[in-house]
């Protein structure tokens, strides 16, 4: 099989495309042929031995100080079942599934060992590439707005970073919950803005956040997904009673999210992805997935991420012709 490989963190022509055998499933573990791999801003961050500020020692401490230990990066996916372990009994080779393997990582390549309690079934109706798509930004969202700020209806939601993958997703489950959704993006993606929900846009370079709180706008909740609202500012935007959610914080902000301050890692959860597809199986969440090739797609894919404006979702499909 073919694997992408980093080494060493770089830009994104350091990640080699390498002939790997296929892996053996442990006790617990299947084997999955992927069909859709998502490109990530983590994977990006991984590549590249670049952190939030404040995390660069513990994290390379983490995860290697020249470069990664676990070299195929990769987290969400989707694929069919190849080969299943001892002491699996849900699922079966030919099953169609999707899900996230954490800091295990391992999915960019055409096949990955990944434990089975981390696997959900995927939807017939749905598309590999948009289960592997809306994974990532969808479960960061779902948990920080259901679970942490507790979104209901009727409530203001700013969400800052809008048309990334957890952005994009925010944005939208943000309106399904029933908020009212403002979405802070660049002037070229303020109609899809619209689009997915957000009842109004604000273009970050003609209108600075800081305005908005000199002028006395407040929300219910503040959803940061791109990392540059600070703890001051974002407490400074907020009602009473209200949320600052920091979903990229760096460390200083994360020791010292409490009360009103959400920050920190959201879980992987196999209920939360099969939430997600099914949201986007009835046409109440889109995935905004781009699909960009096979593996060899995938210095394209990270040159994508970091350039800063990615939209929505990209994929790349390791077994594709």
């Amino acid at each position: 099989m073919q694997a992408a490989l980093v080494r060493r963190y770089g830009a994104p022509d350091v990640i080699e495309i390498v002939d790997q055998p296929i892996p053996e499933p442990k006790r617990g573990e299947v084997v999955v042929r992927v069909e859709a791999v998502a490109v990530t801003a983590a994977d990006g961050r991984l590549r590249a031995g670049r952190f939030p500020r404040g995390f660069g020692v513990v994290a390379k401490l983490g995860v290697g100080f020249s470069g990664p230990r676990k070299q195929v990066l990769g987290i969400a996916y989707s694929g069919v079942i190849e080969r299943v372990g001892e002491d699996v009994s849900e699922f079966a080779p030919g099953d169609e599934v999707a899900g996230m393997n954490g800091k295990t990582l391992g999915m960019h390549a055409q096949y990955a060992r990944v434990p089975a309690g981390r696997v959900a079934p995927k939807p017939a109706e749905l598309s590999h590439a948009d289960a592997a798509g809306v994974l990532f930004g969808g479960t960061a969202a779902l948990y920080f707005l259901r679970d942490r700020a507790g979104v209901k209806p009727g409530q203001a939601v700013l969400v800052n970073g809008a048309s990334g993958a957890v952005g994009s997703a925010a944005v939208q489950l943000a309106r399904h919950f029933g908020a009212t959704v403002t979405a802070v993006t660049s002037a070229p993606n303020v109609d899809l803005m619209r689009r997915i929900g957000a009842e109004s846009v604000i273009d970050y370079a003609a209108t600075p956040l800081a305005d908005l709180a000199a002028r006395g706008q407040r929300y219910d909740v503040v959803f940061d997904a791109y990392g540059n609202i600070d703890r001051e500012l974002g407490l400074s935007l907020l009602r009473p009673g209200g949320t600052l959610v920091l979903a990229v914080a760096d460390l200083v902000d994360t020791v010292r999210s409490r009360g009103q301050v959400v920050a920190g890692v959201a879980p992987e959860r196999p209920a939360d992805f099969t939430e997600l597809m099914r949201l986007v199986v009835e046409g109440q969440l889109d995935s905004l997935t781009r699909s960009l090739g096979a593996l060899d797609a995938l210095v394209e894919a990270h040159r994508i991420v970091d350039s800063g404006h990615k939209v929505g979702n990209l994929v790349v499909l390791p077994n594709a012709e």
